[in-house]
């Protein structure tokens, strides 16, 4: 059987195209065309009435981080507002976890995976 071998790319629309682009490069050094490092992708869908991320937002994009403090340190130093939740979000089997916004409101999660 045929397979999908990774995610192709990611979507969605934007008010301003060029400031958002730049604003991912720029704070979370994601370009527009990607090399991504190898590593573990989670495809989930979620009940319509779930919690984890606004009830008005379809998707929520989830970047793998290598060093969370150090990236919570640069957004904030930027003035990028930074949510943590550590005894809710944080486990040693899922990892660390936190949330931003990018400059259309749409909402980010950052991910430390667990050391292997």
């Amino acid at each position: 059987m045929a397979k999908a071998l990774g995610i192709g790319g990611v979507f969605f629309r934007a008010r301003d195209t060029k400031a958002l682009a730049d604003w991912y490069e720029t704070h979370l050094g994601v370009p527009g065309f990607w090399n991504q490092e190898a590593g573990m992708t989670v495809f989930a869908p979620f009940k319509d009435s779930t919690d984890y991320f606004p009830a008005d937002k379809q998707w929520m994009i989830n970047f793998r981080v290598d060093d969370l403090d150090v990236l919570i340190a640069q957004l904030k130093a930027t003035d990028i507002a930074v949510e943590t939740r550590p005894d809710e979000w944080d486990t040693p089997e899922t990892g660390r976890f936190a949330r931003i916004h990018d400059p259309e409101g749409n909402q980010i999660e950052l991910w430390e995976p667990p050391a292997s």
